[in-house]
């Protein structure tokens, strides 16, 4: 699923576009998998009766149900979660159904963080935290390549006040000197 080029400014760039490390989908696909097991397992096992219909209904039931709310919407979650870094902010978006977007702009970043479990660690994801100005803290779980990510974002966070602060000192210079020459 690409990511909306609408959402962002005129010269604004992509740098990293994720989703969450695949290790989020892999249990609701074992979910969906045991369901689909269960359903065919009641079709074939279950006598061709009236009994046997009404027993196939109730586990059909109940392999639909939790096939759905375990194993379907999680994945569709998992697969509907995007992280996206610019060169000027940092925006997740999620929501199956309702869609949801939230933007942090990199020059109100105080702090972040890389936490990774051992499993983390050997699969090379892990849970990025974003403090900001004002309190504001966004929680990027799963991050696949985190480390890369983690790295990316301050490098990211580090070349942008320094852009600023040559343009701003760049103007000054040359008002001065197209004045000089005007005199």
């Amino acid at each position: 699923m690409a990511f909306p080029e609408d959402v962002l400014a005129d010269e604004e760039e992509i740098v990293l576009h994720l989703r969450p490390h695949w290790k989020a989908a892999v249990a609701p696909t074992v979910v969906l998998l045991l369901a689909l097991t269960g359903l065919i397992m009641g079709w074939v096992m279950l006598p061709a009766t009236e009994g046997g219909r009404i027993g196939l209904g109730l586990v059909a039931a109940i392999m639909l149900y939790y096939g759905g709310r375990y194993g379907a919407y999680p994945w569709l979650a998992w697969r509907c979660t995007e992280y996206v870094l610019t060169g000027e902010r940092l925006l997740m978006q999620w929501g199956v159904v309702d869609r949801q977007r939230r933007d942090l702009p990199l020059n109100r970043v105080n702090d972040h963080s890389l936490t990774q479990s051992l499993l983390d660690r050997v699969l090379g994801s892990g849970t990025l935290t974003v403090d900001s100005i004002g309190d504001q803290r966004v929680v990027l779980a799963g991050v696949p390549a985190a480390q890369l990510v983690q790295t990316t974002l301050y490098e990211l966070i580090e070349l942008a006040p320094a852009d600023e602060e040559e343009e701003a000192e760049e103007q000054p210079q040359r008002g001065s000197s197209s004045g000089r020459s005007s005199r």
